[in-house]
């Protein structure tokens, strides 16, 4: 079965799961039965920013990773507990969290938004 015709809480094996997010999430990875992503940050606020940004994503969705803040990186993790497994839902947070982080507005899109200057004043992120 490929990942297209899975239902929103049937569960993904191991070889799917990679299979997919080689294809779609190629930063995040599959470790212990958890798809999960480390994101890199200038230092503690920023942090507290990647942190609470997602916070806000999965309160949205109702569907909420664990996470490990140290000083300079988060460390998120997804599987639906419920599912016991990875499952869609697992997948479309880690997209929309993925997307939301990584947006640098400038660089990946026109308009009137900037971005971020490239000044160590304002490091904010370490973008892939």
């Amino acid at each position: 079965m490929g990942w297209r015709e899975h239902t929103h809480d049937e569960t993904y094996s191991d070889t799917e799961t990679e299979a997919r997010l080689a294809a779609e999430l190629p930063h995040w990875y599959l470790e212990n039965g958890w798809i999960r992503r480390k994101y890199k940050t200038s230092g503690w606020k920023s942090t507290l920013m990647v942190v609470n940004t997602i916070g806000h994503l999965a309160e949205a969705a109702f569907h909420h990773p664990d996470l490990s803040v140290s000083y300079a990186f988060v460390i998120v993790k997804l599987m639906n507990h419920a599912a016991k497994g990875i499952t869609n839902k697992d997948f479309e947070l880690a997209r929309k969290i993925e997307d939301v982080i990584q947006w640098q507005p400038g660089k990946t899109e026109g308009g009137s938004l900037t971005g971020t200057p490239d000044d160590p004043r304002f490091k904010y992120l370490k973008y892939d």
